[in-house]
């Protein structure tokens, strides 16, 4: 009976050290270690990190249900053609970046028409089925993404003619190009953008 409980825990030592040794072997090395900047305080190395900024909401009250749903609506309509604002700024960046390292002027007229084409293309693909409420956010918000209104993006681009052709069609939809954001008038909408999170997955 001494023997058989022997080999019992003999056989358990055995296997606890094979089940160890089939880990992974830790090597200290550049992996286990973070590196911060640090501060001597007092004659102490503190480290630090640098965070990203932090806001601090209420929940938010409503005086009724119906300015309850048009906030829902509002906040679905601006996250909605969010994505397309901000593409337009960094496609409107890129294309100044572009401009002002190419002296030629014929291949700015083809970089200003490769532009084009890609708002066409996605205008065809998705933009055209937007609400007129939500084609009147995407219009303030293209000029929060780039500082110009949609108006003064098509003049410097394709010249006032084709700006003010654009401009008349638009109003036919009951849209002004020459809108511009403001973000005291249109604080409702910049506080849905600032606590949508969508700007901290950039």
């Amino acid at each position: 009976m001494k023997i058989k409980g022997f080999l019992l825990v003999a056989i358990f030592c055995v296997l606890s050290f094979y089940v160890k040794g089939q880990g992974p072997n830790f090597v200290l090395g550049k992996n286990d270690t973070l590196k911060v900047a640090v501060t001597n305080i007092d004659g102490e190395w503190m480290p630090w990190v640098v965070l990203n900024q932090v806001s601090v909401i209420d929940k938010r009250a409503f005086k009724s249900q119906e300015d309850y749903n048009n906030y829902r609506r509002l906040r679905y309509n601006v996250l909605k053609v969010l994505p397309y604002a901000r593409y337009a700024g960094d496609r409107y960046r890129k294309l100044e970046r572009d401009l002002a390292t190419e002296p030629n002027k014929k291949r700015q007229k083809v970089l200003i028409k490769d532009c084009e084409k890609e708002i066409k293309d996605l205008f065809n693909k998705e933009i055209k089925d937007l609400t007129i409420s939500q084609g009147e956010i995407l219009i303030k918000l293209i000029d929060r993404e780039t500082g110009n209104s949609s108006y003064s993006l098509l003049k410097d681009t394709k010249g006032g003619v084709t700006a003010f052709f654009m401009q008349s069609l638009a109003r036919v939809f009951g849209h002004d190009l020459k809108t511009k954001y403001d973000v005291e008038n249109d604080r409702e909408i910049e506080n849905i953008i600032r606590t949508s999170g969508y700007y901290n997955y950039r």
